[in-house]
């Protein structure tokens, strides 16, 4: 059994507890290096490869920032890993064109860095956190996948890659002017006119970008990733602030990609969106904060009983204790 440490730095206070972790280390005691002190953050880093698994940091920490996480034999080549006693992925989906894929699994699990991965914008390390990570690395693990392909297309530019961003609320902080200039300027496929319609933004096109509330912000996004010419679209939770009818348009809106060939791939909370929009998914499970594990492809009502369940079949890997149950209300 393999097992990674995570360290919470925002939790972590040792000026407050004196390092109690490392007090109360059995490799520490027997003078081994298993916890040391960080010259620069002053926080402790604990070796993986010296830990025994004990589980006594976890306990003793009195700010919960310590985790001892054991995994399976089998997770031993991480896709990405940002850093020591930090969060690492395995496994990452594969897109194919004129299909919606979507992404299910809960917060701090691994969903948007894939996307980032995917997008260009981070290029995974293989789990060498201390070394430059290169696409020729990335390229060479994939050898014989259709991921090579991609990595290699993207790495030369021959692919374009468009990335609708969680945070919409920040988007009003870097662009300026009103939404029809925004708009204007991005409609690389002379759809303007249509997807306004179909997002219902015909009122908000004199508006100040400033001025708009969360759910303008989403749908104003989301037309300006879709008006945008590319070949992988990448939308991260579309339909936050989104009404149920607003949450419709977008579905209509971003599978019109996929009807047009494109290949999409979409991170998304709400089952009945994710069931309304997508062709598959994929769903992610680990430890959130510390791994997270990519399922094999899957059906999206497959994906999504599988997640209701708790269960993942093709894998034989329990993902929860008990199934998710839904309470029927009288109206």
């Amino acid at each position: 059994m393999s097992r990674i440490s995570i360290l919470d730095k925002d939790k972590c206070q040792p000026k407050k507890c004196n390092y109690v972790c490392m007090h109360y280390c059995p490799g520490v005691r027997m003078e081994e290096d298993t916890i040391v002190i960080d010259e620069k953050s002053k926080k402790p880093l604990i070796s993986e490869e010296l830990c025994s698994g004990c589980g006594i940091c976890t306990n003793r920490c009195p700010f919960g920032a310590v985790s001892v996480i054991n995994l399976p034999e089998a997770l031993d080549e991480p896709i990405h890993r940002y850093g020591q006693n930090a969060f690492e992925l395995f496994g990452l989906p594969t897109l194919k064109d004129g299909t919606v894929l979507g992404l299910l699994g809960q917060n701090g699990i691994g969903k948007s860095t894939i996307m980032r991965i995917l997008s260009g914008e981070l290029i995974p390390n293989l789990g060498n956190y201390d070394e430059e990570a290169t696409w020729d690395n990335v390229i060479e693990y994939y050898k014989g996948s259709a991921l090579q392909n991609y990595f290699k297309l993207l790495q030369a530019g021959e692919i374009k890659t468009i990335h609708k961003p969680q945070m919409v609320d920040q988007l009003s902080k870097v662009v300026k002017g009103n939404v029809k200039t925004l708009l204007t300027n991005v409609d690389e496929r002379n759809k303007l006119d249509e997807i306004v319609d179909d997002l219902d933004l015909k009122n908000v096109l004199e508006r100040d970008m400033q001025n708009l509330s969360g759910g303008e912000l989403q749908r104003v996004a989301i037309a300006a990733t879709v008006l945008r010419e590319g070949d992988f679209y990448y939308f991260d939770e579309p339909t936050s602030w989104l009404d149920v009818r607003q949450r419709l348009n977008a579905v209509k809106v971003i599978r019109s990609l996929a009807e047009a060939g494109k290949s999409v791939l979409v991170i998304e909370h709400d089952l009945a969106t994710l069931d309304a929009m997508s062709d598959n998914v994929h769903l992610l499970y680990g430890e959130p904060g510390g791994y997270g594990v990519v399922s094999g492809n899957k059906g999206v009502r497959v994906g999504i009983n599988a997640y209701i369940n708790g269960f993942l079949q093709e894998e034989n890997v329990r993902i929860r204790k008990q199934p998710i149950e839904f309470s029927i209300r009288p109206p």
